[in-house]
């Protein structure tokens, strides 16, 4: 049987077609095929894998180490032995747990408040008067200066007019590691995504695999579907992988549905993964792409709330933040996971993320170009 021809838009060639019942078949079959193809390529790139699995997590322990909660710091004093008084104040300020105090003479006190060794030396007078002596350009310092004061004070006998208690609190979910690990997995699902998809198929309109590909009876819809479908494997590992670390090793809430966050998460990387082909339908060159790919992702690094919360940023500025991609992301599952928030309080987040999916999918079937 004679294959008919049909004529596609320009910059694409002629392609043959089988007849329509037997190209029904092959349809399902190449879906399967392409699906296939895009977990092989991703398993033998060992730089792709260790990207998306293994920098994330390092990322997430060595941010959880440097910003974990730490017990309250204490500050390194001195006092001025030649002084008078100076054993009674250095035996009163020693009654405040949040100070350590040395008793240093007068060439010794200069040298180790000039080398930061102490943050103050404190000069008791004759008159019932202490001298406090420091560097106030330093944080510590000052912080040195009014609890000394506080000790020196109470040791006078000073009495508070106010009574005051204390309630000391300490929940998981206001620490930083569980506000960057949802920062951490949105930021990975975004460069998998785009990152992921983007250079594949650019890589192969360079080598020229896909100018082969338009004789096969295979659609763009196809083989740009076949990506989407393909990361919904790398996906569920990427999740589980980068969560599951965060609630083992630092013991971050998961206070909503996992059914839910799951959902977020794959609405996320088929968002992303649109954002991928949009990029990459046009993009002949791996250097064209990755600019183009850095375009789109470094707004969101900056101002989507990854490391830091994006409500820092000016309120003029917060209708363009809102709207980027990552920023809903990063919103429902912080919200999901710290939160416990339930579907009808994420709708907003979900739709934004609904919006970009479609509309960057519907470019890219528009705009892509096998050659």
């Amino acid at each position: 049987m004679t294959d008919s021809t049909v004529t596609l838009p320009a910059g694409d060639v002629q392609r043959p077609t089988a007849p329509a019942a037997p190209r029904r078949r092959l349809v399902d079959h190449s879906l399967v095929q392409l699906t296939l193809v895009r977990y092989r390529e991703f398993i033998r790139e060992p730089e792709a894998v260790f990207w998306v699995f293994v920098f994330p997590i390092l990322l997430a322990a060595g941010l959880g180490l440097a910003f974990r909660n730490r017990p309250v710091d204490v500050q390194r004093i001195a006092v001025l032995a030649s002084a008078p008084g100076a054993q009674a104040l250095a035996s009163a300020l020693q009654q405040d747990h949040a100070l350590s105090v040395q008793v240093l003479d007068d060439s010794a006190a200069a040298r180790a408040l000039r080398t930061g060794e102490v943050a103050l030396v404190a000069i008791p007078r004759g008159d019932r008067s202490v001298t406090y002596r420091f560097d106030d350009t330093r944080p510590e310092a000052r912080t040195a200066r009014l609890l000394v004061d506080d000790a020196v004070q109470r040791a006078a006998g000073r009495q508070d007019p106010v009574g005051v208690a204390e309630q000391k609190v300490r929940e998981h979910g206001s620490r930083y590691i569980d506000f960057v690990i949802p920062g951490l997995l949105g930021m990975n699902l975004m460069g998998s995504g785009i990152w992921g998809i983007g250079f594949a198929i650019v890589d192969a309109r360079k080598r020229r695999l896909l100018k082969r590909l338009i004789a096969t009876p295979m659609s763009r819809s196809e083989y740009l579907a076949s990506f989407l479908f393909s990361r919904l494997t790398w996906l569920l590992l990427e999740v589980v992988t980068l969560l599951g670390f965060g609630v083992l090793v630092f013991d971050v809430p998961l206070r909503g549905s996992v059914v839910q966050l799951f959902a977020i998460c794959l609405l996320a990387a088929l968002t992303f993964g649109a954002m991928g082909l949009l990029i990459a339908s046009r993009a002949r060159t791996v250097e064209g792409a990755s600019g183009l790919m850095n375009l789109v992702m470094l707004p969101m690094w900056v101002f989507s709330g990854v490391f830091f919360s994006s409500s820092n940023f000016p309120a003029a500025m917060q209708p363009f933040i809102q709207a980027l991609p990552l920023t809903a992301v990063n919103n429902a599952l912080r919200a999901n996971m710290l939160q416990g928030a339930g579907i009808d309080a994420l709708w907003g987040s979900l739709a934004i993320q609904a919006v970009w999916l479609v509309g960057c999918f519907v470019l890219a079937l528009k705009l892509f170009r096998w050659r």
